[in-house]
């Protein structure tokens, strides 16, 4: 019969509560992902670290109505909230993408109080890369 080996360490070791609610950040960085079908909002810190994010989906909207501007609105204002409640004042916004959820997206943030350093558009853009494909028939 196997020896059982006694734990030294216990992950009960005195630490309670969230480490992530104590954590300040003061300045991040928002990526606003818009694609036709969904609207995803992610808040990192400067470093990458994610601290909070929301999409349309998440908010309740399913189907044709993620992809609408209103549907954008809200999950940035939900992915806001938190960080603003952490303690966020500045940040940077990259939006990526051709959906409708651009701009209702970077309206919410605007009214949400942070104050922007540069708002700059990282779409991907292909310099004459892959061949796209064929053009649909209907």
């Amino acid at each position: 019969m196997a020896k059982s080996i006694a734990r030294t360490g216990s992950r009960r070791n005195g630490r309670s509560g969230s480490r992530k609610s104590t954590r300040r950040i003061p300045k991040g960085v928002i990526h606003v992902q818009a694609s036709f079908n969904n609207t995803i909002v992610t808040v990192t810190d400067v470093g990458g670290r994610v601290i909070s994010w929301s999409s349309a989906g998440t908010c309740g909207f399913k189907g044709t109505r993620r992809g609408t501007p209103f549907a954008a609105q809200t999950a940035a204002g939900n992915a806001i909230r938190t960080v603003v409640d952490q303690g966020m004042q500045r940040a940077e916004v990259m939006i990526k993408g051709p959906g409708l959820g651009r701009d209702a997206a970077l309206r919410a943030i605007r009214r949400s109080g942070i104050l922007l350093s540069f708002v700059r558009d990282v779409t991907p853009m292909p310099h004459n890369g892959c061949r796209p494909p064929k053009k649909r028939r209907v």
